[in-house]
């Protein structure tokens, strides 16, 4: 954990709540020339820049106007071991793991490629901006061991789990219910709640294990309450048959899980697009949380996530990567197609509550709101800084661009990797090192707050 003070300056945008409606801006805290004191990884006072930088002492400062600081970036559904097969032409979702997923994830038995694929799997979330994630690794124990290695030497809080697979996937990717579960209480005794990691246990799908190893799984979640859950659910209409053939005595896919006592608001349940009624009022009353995947559903066909259903009934959707049937590690454009898949439903989502879901929202999704997701005072000092004006495209967009609201727009739209200018994980620069020696704000036309505050309304 670092030790010195650290001070940024630069535009702020934290939320407090969801936002509501376009022009709630009760939701969220901005701040035209503001600054974050960060001391042993963590947010020590936000506020102006004045106020903050005149009890700093002899902190460090970083300037990085005219850019906008946000809380870190969280991703709630991602397959570690699919590093490599992002972008690999397929078909739907069963064909695409037998020809693809399973193959790949067979490498990840050795411990040296799992140790390489880590280290540039963390490297590329955080070139994205992503500062914590939730990960499906192999159902090798060496694939998490290397996971969570590297998230300790980061200092990262990371979530993640071996899958328990014990059926329908090749030699040597398939564990049994005994040692799933071995391996599991294993790994959970020595990486659970050590620094920023945490544990999900993670039976992939029903249909890659037999009810002796949902029972193991059971067994694992009644013994370790405070671990997290994670698996897929309804992503696909074959995938539902079949696992409704393999299990013919549950009532529906959810129900699969239900009767091994899995739900709770510690379950995500990646993508969640095909559901029947009586599945929806179980997450309502359980708290199980669906997490939208939306350009893994695009990529595979698999359907459309009906955000506002969900919601309506008090559910709390995460949203989510899904590398690597996802085609971006970028939030930003999970945001830009999960605003198509909504559009096409006759939903909205506009740029408030979008980049409210990204931080925020995700966090109280898992449960960590009083840790990341904002820039409050005493939380993790994990930060992402943005650059609205990144490519030439965009630059050429901000020039007409005169709220807030807007600008978030682009940033949702025509954002990627590019307009990640820094990324800071407990306070420490991950994507470059930042200039330590203030400058000046570039010359352009710029309002002065109270202008600027007036204009936070989505045109």
């Amino acid at each position: 954990m670092p030790s010195d003070r650290l001070l940024l300056r630069g535009r702020l945008l934290t939320f407090s709540a969801e936002p509501q409606s376009p022009d709630d801006t009760s939701a969220f805290d901005y701040i035209e020339d503001g600054a974050l004191l960060i001391e042993n990884g963590l947010i020590l006072r936000r506020g102006s820049y004045c106020d903050v930088v005149a009890g700093a002492g002899d902190a460090e400062i970083v300037d990085h106007r005219p850019k906008l600081l946000m809380a870190g970036f969280i991703d709630t559904h991602i397959h570690f071991p699919q590093v490599q097969i992002v972008a690999s032409w397929g078909a739907q979702l069963l064909d695409w793991l037998n020809t693809y997923t399973f193959p790949e994830e067979t490498r990840f038995a050795d411990e040296g490629h799992a140790a390489a694929m880590a280290c540039r799997f963390f490297d590329l979330l955080t070139d994205h901006g992503t500062t914590t994630a939730v990960a499906y690794c192999s159902v090798h124990k060496a694939s998490a061991e290397a996971y969570f290695e590297e998230a300790e030497q980061r200092n990262m809080r990371m979530i993640g789990g071996k899958v328990l697979m014990d059926r329908n996937a090749p030699d040597g990717l398939r564990d049994t219910p005994q040692s799933g579960y071995d391996d599991t209480k294993d790994l959970i005794a020595k990486w659970h709640g050590r620094g920023r990691a945490s544990y999900a246990i993670t039976p992939r799908f029903a249909i890659t294990s037999t009810p002796e190893q949902m029972e193991m799984a059971g067994a694992l979640v009644a013994e370790h309450p405070d671990c997290f859950v994670q698996t897929h659910l309804s992503e696909n209409k074959n995938e539902i048959a079949y696992t409704l053939e393999l299990y013919p005595e549950a009532r529906d896919y959810l129900d699969v899980n239900q009767r091994y006592g899995l739900l709770s608001d510690k379950m995500l349940l990646g993508h969640s697009i095909h559901l029947e009624q009586r599945e929806i009022d179980a997450l309502a009353e359980t708290g199980a949380r669906p997490v939208f995947c939306p350009t893994s559903n695009l990529f595979l066909g698999s359907g459309l996530f009906d955000d506002a259903g969900l919601r309506s009934k008090g559910i709390v959707n995460a949203i989510a990567t899904d590398i690597g049937a996802g085609t971006s590690y970028s939030m930003l454009q999970t945001l830009n197609e999960g605003y198509k898949i909504l559009q096409l439903q006759d939903q909205k989502l506009h740029p408030f509550r979008a980049f409210h879901w990204i931080t925020r929202g995700n966090a109280v999704a898992l449960g960590l709101e009083d840790r990341i997701g904002t820039l409050d005072e005493g939380t993790e000092a994990d930060i992402v800084v943005l650059d609205s004006r990144a490519t030439e495209a965009m630059a050429l967009r901000m020039e007409r661009a005169s709220t807030l609201a807007e600008e978030l727009f682009v940033l949702q739209m025509l954002g990627d990797d590019r307009a990640i200018d820094e990324v800071y994980v407990a306070g420490k620069p991950q994507k470059g090192k930042a200039p330590a020696v203030p400058q000046p704000a570039p010359a352009r036309t710029r309002k002065t707050p109270a202008a600027r505050e007036r204009d936070l309304v989505l045109s």
